[in-house]
This record gives structure tokens, C-alpha cells and sequence, in this order.
């Protein structure tokens, strides 16, 4: 991770809602889901602001040989999206402690704002990670 990752740094990225990333779409295997609004979910959503946020630390991060996690998320959905809208998500990073990183992120749909709250992610390396994720899946038996 470069030294030059620190707090200020803003970032922005853009993504086309795909019909895939509605709530009817993406639990087609919930009766309850297929009732719902074709809108952007929540959880699509929050997945997008994690994206935006690993696009926004790339310059600084010795990939593939360093990666991110997102380890917590608390976003606001604010207002829905139908597909075929494009999100601007632009974000901050508001502190860098050791291989922690937190941002404050805000999105918009073209015309309103839809989310806004805080994002923490960390650095892993993914030779280390993956080993521990092995012997997860080994001790569940899968």
C-alpha cells in the first residue's frame, strides 16, 4: 500500500443499472421478491458503493498482490432506481490506519441522490487470505 494513500483523496465512478441488479431479479427465488419493485436493490446498491471505493484506492495499492475487503458498511438508501439509470458515486477517504481505510460515499442516479454514508474496507494479501479460506472450507466439510 503506497504511503500516499491518505485522507482527502476523492474519488468518482459511474455504473449503468442492469435489470440483473432489481430486487425482482436478483431474488428470483423468493416469491416474496418477485412482488416487488423492479428497482435498484438495496443490498446491489451497497455492493456498488464498496466497488466505487476499491476503484478509489486502486492507484494506490500494489495489485493483484494487495486487494481490499470491505469489513463494514453503513449506507442510507435514499430514493429508487429504476435499470438503465446511470449512478455517480463519489466518495472521500476520511482516514488511513495501518491497513484500515474509511470513506464517506454519496451516490446519485442522474436525478436525485439515492445513498450516502460510510465505508471501511482493508488490505489483505490474497496468498494469506486465501490459505485461511481453505482451511475454512475444509473444518465446514464443503
Amino acid at each position: 500500500m503506497s504511503p500516499q494513500l491518505q485522507p482527502g483523496i476523492t474519488f468518482e465512478w459511474q455504473y449503468q443499472v442492469p435489470q440483473r441488479a432489481t430486487v425482482p431479479e436478483l431474488f428470483q427465488d423468493v416469491p416474496l421478491a418477485c412482488d416487488m419493485p423492479a428497482v435498484l436493490a438495496t443490498g446491489y446498491m451497497v455492493g456498488l458503493m464498496e466497488l466505487a471505493c476499491t476503484q478509489g484506492i486502486m492507484p494506490y495499492v500494489d495489485w493483484p498482490n494487495e486487494q481490499s475487503l470491505g469489513t463494514h458498511v453503513s449506507f442510507s438508501h435514499l430514493a429508487a432506481t429504476p435499470p438503465g439509470m446511470t449512478l455517480t458515486i463519489k466518495g472521500v477517504v476520511t482516514a488511513v490506519e495501518g491497513r484500515r481505510i474509511r470513506f464517506k460515499v454519496e451516490a446519485w442516479d442522474g436525478l436525485d441522490k439515492i445513498s450516502e454514508g460510510e465505508h471501511e474496507r482493508c488490505i489483505i494479501t490474497p496468498d494469506k487470505f486465501h490459505i485461511k479460506l481453505a482451511d475454512k472450507i475444509a473444518r465446514a466439510g464443503l
